[in-house]
């Protein structure tokens, strides 16, 4: 089969090659790939790959042979699903615990995009609890999980305030379910009932200052790798019963073994057409090294979609 798996002559780290199909475990799915999307935690590690490494965590496409021990999909299913490696190519070995029947209604494009953004605001929002009436701040809003989560809150019921450096993405986010968007968390304001962070750094830093009492902040990624730093007493003193949490998706998985039934939830949503996937790039898997770039380099909002063509 094709990949794109470790060139370290590649700009990306990345190009497509010729590989071996891969061998499913008895509880794994043969899944033909038809769409996969591309996430920042993944294309930051592209130069660490050795060469003809396989990479990639999320996709969509049909179940080419089912599990041998008779979980999962059926063959012919139409699929989204989650790997620790290997979604981009055109055949992945997929556990059918981190794998959900796709209705008609969901194109692969938009499925693809579920995985790792979609289950991470999930899971956040899960986390924090009922969040009816309460005030929840979304940093990073612009990026996957930020997208989703924005949204996911407002259905919920929540005040929704979303964090974007850029003016220029303010209606989009408010589109999206924003009833307020700013340029950065600050550490003066309003207490804040929840914040999905996903900065780190002073943002980080802010929250803690800003969280209400009882509150709950959940960290889930930092590209501002700067230390975080805040007067501990404006923690524990000022906002007693708060918490810190820290999700990393794949241990809640494991933790959870829920991973087809919020890939489900997600997908009927989308289904539903009460889900917007955001995706704001969607180009052929030959066109990869322009795609990661443009992730990186933060000028999408939203989800980039590549094909496996």
């Amino acid at each position: 089969m094709r990949a794109l798996a470790g060139d370290r002559d590649r700009p990306s780290g990345v190009s497509i090659q010729e590989v071996g199909d891969p061998q499913p475990l008895p509880c794994e799915a043969l899944v033909r790939v038809e769409a996969f999307s591309l996430n920042r935690g993944e294309c930051r590690r592209l130069g660490e790959l050795s060469p003809r490494q396989l990479t990639g965590w999320d996709l969509a496409g049909v179940v080419e042979r089912g599990a041998a021990d008779g979980s999962g999909p059926a063959e012919g299913s139409r699929v989204v699903g989650l790997t620790h490696a290997g979604a981009w190519a055109e055949l992945a070995a997929v556990r059918t615990d981190c794998l959900a029947a796709l209705g008609e209604g969901v194109e692969s494009s938009c499925a693809a995009t579920l995985p790792v953004a979609g289950m991470t605001a999930l899971i956040a929002l899960e986390e924090i609890g009922c969040v009816i009436g309460k005030r929840v701040l979304v940093s990073g809003a612009t990026g996957g999980v930020g997208s989703f989560a924005v949204q996911l809150a407002g259905m919920a019921g929540a005040d929704v305030i979303a964090v974007s450096r850029s003016a220029v993405h303010a209606g989009r986010l408010e589109e999206l379910g924003a009833g307020e968007v700013v340029r950065e968390l600050c550490t003066d304001g309003e207490d804040l009932d929840a914040v999905i962070e996903g900065v780190g750094g002073a943002s980080l830093g802010a929250a803690i200052q800003r969280i209400a009492p009882g509150g709950t902040i959940v960290s889930l990624a930092s590209s501002d790798t700067s230390e975080v730093a805040f007067p501990s007493r404006s923690f524990f003193a000022r906002a007693p019963g708060a918490r810190l949490y820290g999700l990393f998706l794949f241990w809640e998985l494991e933790r959870r073994h829920s991973g087809t039934a919020l890939l489900g939830r997600l997908a009927r949503l989308v289904s539903q057409n009460e889900l917007d996937c955001s995706i704001t790039l969607e180009d052929s898997w030959h066109n990869a090294d322009a795609a990661i770039s443009a992730l990186m380099e933060r000028r999408l909002i939203g989800k980039a979609v590549l094909h496996v063509e």
